[in-house]
């Protein structure tokens, strides 16, 4: 079981790797068309930010949790290299 945990977190942790990624690709293409609403790219420039930064925030509690939720970090990063 904990093997397809751990594989349903690294799909996910790819997932979110790609939404963001799209969601930069967009902001730059926002940025590069000179006829961008201004609005729309503050917008979009901080909602990209807020997602980058939510996952990250997800992905650091979804990965504890995939890997049994141990004592430390470390216990995580010992079990990685093994």
């Amino acid at each position: 079981m904990r093997e397809r945990i751990l594989e349903a977190y690294h799909e996910v942790e790819r997932a979110m790797q790609q939404y963001n990624a799209v969601l930069d690709e967009y902001v730059v293409s926002l940025q590069s068309d000179e006829s961008t609403d201004t609005r729309l790219l503050e917008r979009m420039t901080a909602g990209s930010k807020a997602m980058r930064d939510s996952s990250m925030i997800y992905l650091s509690y979804a990965k504890f949790v995939a890997y049994g939720m141990p004592d430390s970090e470390e216990m995580i990063e010992d079990d990685l290299q093994t």
